[in-house]
């Protein structure tokens, strides 16, 4: 398994209840509360969808942040 997927797989969860909070607001907030019961469904489960892909893209930048920490903390030739 890749360090990437691995990373991505740590990062879905957060990403996904930051998505799934965002859905239940614009769903709650708005004039759309009336039809909450059949709208919360299809909000958990774009929010589940919506989140791989964002965490895929997130991955990368983590560990790129980590290599450059550890890039400049190596003694000077």
């Amino acid at each position: 398994m890749s360090i990437r997927l691995q990373i991505s797989i740590l990062v879905y969860v957060m990403v996904q209840a930051v998505v799934f909070g965002a859905g239940v607001v614009l769903v709650l907030a708005t004039p759309l509360s009336a039809f909450a019961m059949h709208l919360m469904p299809w909000v958990v489960g774009v929010s589940a969808i919506a989140s791989a892909p964002v965490s895929w893209w997130i991955a990368p930048r983590m560990r790129s942040r980590f290599q450059r920490q550890t890039a400049s903390q190596l003694p000077a030739e």
